[in-house]
């Protein structure tokens, strides 16, 4: 797996960094982990072509995290020409959701006739799903966003690639992390519990509990930004917007 940050930046881009969206190119594909609202421009900035791009993996529905795919829709409508089918994999209401939203950013954007073949997946919990030699399962966590939040785990050619998406802790994230090569980890803030994110002192304590062999840590807010620098760097990794990994 070739993994390319385009944006690891909580909603309110804190440290100027761009909304939720990771590439991630394999021998038989390539897909983007969560397509936040700023996601066409990361991969334009970066020279990523949204063409090339055959899957869009949602961890769930907060624009900071599915709110780039309309801009897809238009970027492949009036600008790139695509041909090429898309899949969009997400939480139960996704494609009802992604057409509430294109039409109220593009009114008649997703009526218009495609060159192209789009296509919506609904996560099952726990089932495993396998498009285009990658096998992705989805984990419930816990993050209120009107839609199951998932956590999810990637499968391909030997590797592990997890990710929790947006969650306080939850018993399930183990069982996405468990061997994971890389398990990419919002840590929003340092030490303070919260509700609905993970803090840098719980996914510390769980980390036996996690069995990845590194983390990345991400989605932080300037509290943990101003403390990444003191986190182990054997076990743990910090984010940055266009940072490459090869797994």
């Amino acid at each position: 797996m070739h993994l390319t940050i385009v944006g690891c930046g909580d909603a309110f881009g804190s440290g100027g960094r761009l909304n939720t969206c990771f590439h991630v190119r394999t021998p038989e594909s390539c897909f983007l982990i969560d397509c936040g609202a700023s996601s066409l421009i990361g991969l334009q900035r970066l020279g990523l072509a949204p063409n090339e791009i055959d899957t869009v993996y949602v961890t769930h529905l907060h624009g900071d995290h599915f709110g780039g795919l309309p801009w897809l829709l238009i970027d492949a409508n009036h600008r790139s020409g695509r041909t090429a089918p898309l899949t969009i994999i997400g939480p139960k209401g996704l494609e009802e959701r992604f057409v509430t939203a294109a039409e109220a950013l593009y009114p008649g954007a997703t009526k218009r006739e495609r060159a192209f073949d789009l296509k919506f997946v609904e996560i099952e919990e726990g089932k495993p799903l396998t498009t285009n030699g990658v096998t992705v399962t989805g984990y419930e966590v816990e993050h209120p966003s009107g839609a199951p939040p998932y956590a999810l785990r990637f499968e391909t050619n030997g590797k592990i690639l997890a990710f929790s998406g947006d969650t306080t802790w939850s018993d399930n994230l183990p069982k996405a992390s468990e061997g994971a090569d890389l398990f990419i980890c919002e840590s929003y803030q340092f030490d303070q519990p919260n509700p609905v994110h993970l803090d840098f002192k719980t996914i510390d304590g769980n980390f036996e509990a996690l069995g990845a062999k590194k983390i990345l840590l991400t989605h932080m807010s300037q509290d943990m930004m101003d403390h990444a620098g003191s986190v182990d760097g054997k076990r743990y990794a910090a984010a940055e917007d266009g940072m490459v990994i090869d797994l």
